[in-house]
């Protein structure tokens, strides 16, 4: 995603193809089910850090762009939650591990709606191979397909193989231009399953990050209590001696 580009202001010229939603391609979704939060302003510490850790070069395939820690910075400041939606995938540690940015085009509204939103999306390269962007691509499209966004639009740089996989594997139309390149992916509008399918994993998501914080606050405590009672040990046998 291009901090200082706004996205073309006739997505219909390209003609995307439809998303090719499919049952098969949903049967294998679910088999690899990956908890995905949505994430909020309370997030943006997390957010920084994930961004933060990421490489010069992972930095330039994410934003177009090589930016400095000050720019990221700056970028996670300006996110507007109101506005756009953010996803998220954490470890056991609660660290953000993979984040997508569905960002809604102004400017592109019908009948009071925004019809089309940009997709931008970063793994950490430790979980790299592990499907996390495609399943990131994926909850990004039944969202926004459930919001009434008529088209997915990406740009990246054409050395950016792993999202343009993605965006060719979905059924997006391809557009490239020297270094850069666009796709643009015709979404169906919404169902009942979409809507009944995004509320039970948001729902799950939430259940499963609400159980890793419970976790990881029993293991702080344990190696409190571990801590204490080494310093009980240390001040004993210091006692002994005296």
């Amino acid at each position: 995603m291009n901090l200082d580009r706004s996205p073309p202001s006739d997505p219909s010229a390209a003609e995307p193809t439809p998303a090719r939603v499919v049952p098969a391609r949903r049967a294998e979704a679910l088999r690899r089910w990956v908890p995905i939060r949505s994430l909020g302003p309370s997030d943006r510490g997390a957010i920084a850090q994930h961004l933060l850790a990421l490489a010069e070069p992972d930095r330039y395939l994410r934003f177009g762009q090589a930016l400095s820690d000050e720019q990221v910075l700056h970028y996670v400041e300006g996110i507007d939650f109101s506005r756009d939606e953010l996803f998220g995938i954490v470890n056991r540690r609660l660290q953000l591990i993979a984040t997508a940015h569905l960002a809604y085009a102004p400017g592109t509204e019908r009948q009071g709606r925004t019809t089309m939103a940009e997709f931008g999306v970063s793994v950490l390269p430790q979980v790299r191979g592990r499907g996390y962007g495609e399943r990131l691509f994926d909850h990004a499209v039944m969202h926004a397909r459930n919001r009434g966004i008529a088209t997915l639009y990406i740009h990246a740089l054409s050395e950016n193989g792993a999202m343009l996989h993605i965006a060719r594997k979905a059924g997006a139309t391809l557009e490239r231009e020297g270094s850069e390149s666009e796709a643009w992916l015709r979404l169906p509008p919404d169902t009942l399953a979409t809507q009944f399918e995004e509320l039970m994993e948001t729902h799950a998501a939430e259940f499963d990050y609400r159980l890793k914080q419970q976790v990881q606050r029993v293991g702080d405590l344990i190696e409190v209590v571990g801590e204490v009672r080494e310093q009980l040990l240390r001040q004993g046998g210091g006692s002994a001696r005296q």
